[in-house]
């Protein structure tokens, strides 16, 4: 697989992002985070790359310093 994709690359992002926003609506907070998080293995699952994983989570942490 190639090197992690930093810049907007999803078709329709807006409208992903309303899907996101309505996924989450009437959640729980609890609910709310564990949706996120079976989300977000679903998708790491799809990825499969583990160097790829991991440079995405030190990006994520990253971006929160």
């Amino acid at each position: 697989m190639s090197d992690l994709i930093l810049t907007p690359n999803i078709d329709g992002a807006d409208d992903f992002y309303a899907e996101l926003l309505a996924a989450h609506e009437d959640l729980t907070k609890e609910k709310s985070d564990a949706l996120n998080a079976r989300l977000l293995l679903v998708l790491a699952n799809h990825v499969g790359d583990r160097s790829i994983l991991t440079a995405a989570l030190k990006a994520a942490k990253a971006a929160l310093k």
